[in-house]
């Protein structure tokens, strides 16, 4: 991160493209919340608001494996109830403190957390809903088995907290505080390089990998997170409940948290909270209709997903709703690549020797070397299906070759990891734009510095200074990328309401981001007018020139032999030929297989 340090752009330009969130609406909830107790609210309301307060530190957490991660977890009220009853038994059996217990039924909550990480790495959608469900039934199972320790049916009383937590406005406010740290920490999380790959692995796993997102590790860290969060709640809850029945964790009360996400809008942090509020009012508002909640909730769903698919905090974004300026041009500027890119003289190159790859009996690759060597722009075409984009896969870290070897330099490196690549300085695009639609142009570039960070989980959660140091340092990064490729204006527009040609030079500003000493770009003038065509074939050769080495896979054959030193031909895996763009124009198997005559 040291080398973002010394980056500097045009005054007023990072002005324009600073976005933070906006503050008010958290600052208005807490206000508000704070002032309860001192508007001569009875006991009633008091317990409601902290029946709020507590549901929200559990939806902070599940909204980062909901909203963030992607996850249908629809069992989350068994870490609930892990968190209610390890908290009660601490202290009802064991003689354990009130606030130990509160910790020690965190950690719990975290650990179970943590375990669940383990079937979301392996299982997707439905799968995951139904093993989490599983889950929360075996935990209540297990406390109605358990009647020695838990109580069985008969239930457990609740921890009692001290004086002065323990009247009704001493443990809301010691909840509020709760649920605001809570908030703040999730609300850091999303604003950093860790939020940000949980979004791509939700939207775009494979380009999470391709820019450094380990999953494995991000989803442990997450899913504890969340746990922890989720076992608190739920030793709360337990001393809001004064005595905790299995009857009180209800998989109804699970789908709420799960709607509350859903309803607030994924990817955001303000929408579940207002969500919280809105879902837990709604019985007490309707209280003569309150057979009919869950058909109530599931009209609220229904009219939330036909009419404002982004939920609440669609509605709060009035930027989302401004129209874009028409006629937009892009106009790379590859004057500024030398603050984006810092390549090494004497680079090495990257080598594939004699690779084949399968797919049954098919032959993807069937005994290919190629070399990518430093500074230069390197031409890869060919027909459909000759093995073009496998090459790439391969390199990549995506495809595993039965036979052969990738070297960098005199380094051997092994086939798949394609979250290592990047840290190896190679970054790629795709022949199809992987972005989140939903994350502005900026959080899509930012995802190419992931590995740029140093900042840990728990630092970026608390928004310590080496956290803030990172993302200042990689914004700055980001966008003089984005002012490389000519679209630092629309920085602070979401991604999925650009055009095409600009998720195409947005995809390369990202992976500039990472600075790269190898550049693959997969098709990256599909869908171009011609005018663009040129301008990209422009900013790909300088970036060459600063020594990066490109590897380009193109069907517009033109631009290949305008801008590469060196072009290789492939014919069903095979190479057909490799040379210079006036010698390949010439071959005759090359003219005849695929130029045409």
């Amino acid at each position: 991160m040291s080398g973002m340090a010394k980056l500097s752009a045009p005054p007023g330009f990072l002005q324009r493209a600073q976005f933070t969130f906006s503050a008010w609406p958290y600052v208005l909830l807490l206000i508000a919340a704070i002032s309860l107790p001192f508007t001569g609210a009875n006991d009633y309301w008091i317990l409601l608001a902290t029946r709020m307060a507590i549901y929200t530190i559990l939806i902070m957490g599940l909204n980062l494996v909901v909203g963030f991660a992607g996850q249908l977890a629809l069992g989350y009220v068994g870490l609930l109830t892990i968190g209610a009853y390890t908290s009660s038994v601490l202290v009802e059996k064991l003689g354990v403190g009130v606030f130990p217990a509160l910790v020690i039924a965190a950690v719990a909550g975290g650990a179970f957390g943590a375990l669940l990480s383990i079937p979301a790495l392996r299982l997707r959608t439905f799968y995951f809903a139904m093993t989490t469900m599983g889950f929360a039934t075996i935990v209540s199972q297990i406390v109605l088995a358990w009647q020695s320790i838990t109580g069985g049916g008969n239930g457990i009383v609740g921890p009692v907290f001290p004086a002065p937590f323990d009247a009704a406005n001493g443990f809301y406010l010691f909840c509020l505080v709760l649920a605001a740290i809570c908030t703040w920490t999730t609300l850091n999380l999303s604003n950093s390089r860790h939020g940000r790959s949980l979004l791509a692995v939700r939207d775009v796993e494979v380009a999470a990998a391709a820019n450094g997102v380990n999953k494995n590790v991000l989803f442990l860290k997450t899913f504890f997170f969340s746990g922890f969060l989720s076992g608190l709640a739920g030793a709360l809850f337990a001393t809001l409940q004064s005595y905790i029945t299995p009857d009180a964790f209800t998989l109804d009360l699970s789908v709420l948290f799960f709607i509350a996400i859903l309803i607030g809008g994924r990817g955001s942090i303000i929408g579940p909270l207002l969500a919280t509020v809105l879902l837990t009012l709604l019985p007490e508002i309707s209280a003569p209709l309150v057979t009919w909640a869950p058909f109530l909730y599931a009209i609220l769903l229904l009219v939330i997903v036909l009419l404002i698919p982004g939920g609440i905090a669609a509605l709060l974004d009035v930027e989302r709703r401004k129209p874009l300026k028409t006629g937009r041009l892009i106009i790379p500027q590859p004057v500024y690549l030398p603050s984006v890119l810092d390549n090494p003289a004497g680079a090495e190159s990257i080598a594939m020797k004699q690779v084949e790859l399968r797919f049954g009996q098919i032959r993807a690759l069937d005994g290919l070397d190629i070399d990518i060597k430093p500074g230069q722009v390197h031409g890869l075409i060919g027909p459909n299906g000759s093995g073009k984009t496998t090459t790439l896969n391969v390199i990549c870290g995506f495809g595993t070759p039965q036979q052969g070897s990738l070297w960098i330099g005199d380094r051997q490196i092994p086939f798949g990891s394609p979250s290592t690549r990047v840290s190896l300085g190679i970054a790629r695009t795709f022949q199809t734009p992987k972005v989140v639609g939903e994350a502005t142009v900026l959080a899509n570039v930012m995802l190419g510095g992931t590995t740029l960070g140093t900042a840990t989980f728990m630092e970026s959660l608390f928004g310590m200074p080496r956290h803030r140091k990172d993302e200042k340092s990689l914004r700055e990064h980001a966008l003089m990328a984005l002012r490389v490729v000519g679209l630092e204006e629309l920085a602070a527009v979401q991604a999925e309401r650009l055009q095409h040609s600009e998720l195409r030079f947005m995809e390369i500003a990202r992976a500039l981001v990472s600075r790269p000493r190898f550049l693959l770009l997969d098709e990256p003038a599909a869908g171009l007018s011609p005018a663009e065509i040129e301008r990209l074939g422009d900013l790909v050769k300088e970036i060459g020139r600063h020594g990066t080495g490109v590897l380009i896979v193109e069907h517009h054959s033109d631009l290949v032999f305008r801008m590469s030193d060196q072009v290789t031909v492939l014919n069903l895996g095979r190479m057909l030929a490799a040379g210079s763009p006036a010698e390949i124009k010439v071959h005759p198997e090359v003219v005849s297989a695929y130029l045409g005559v």
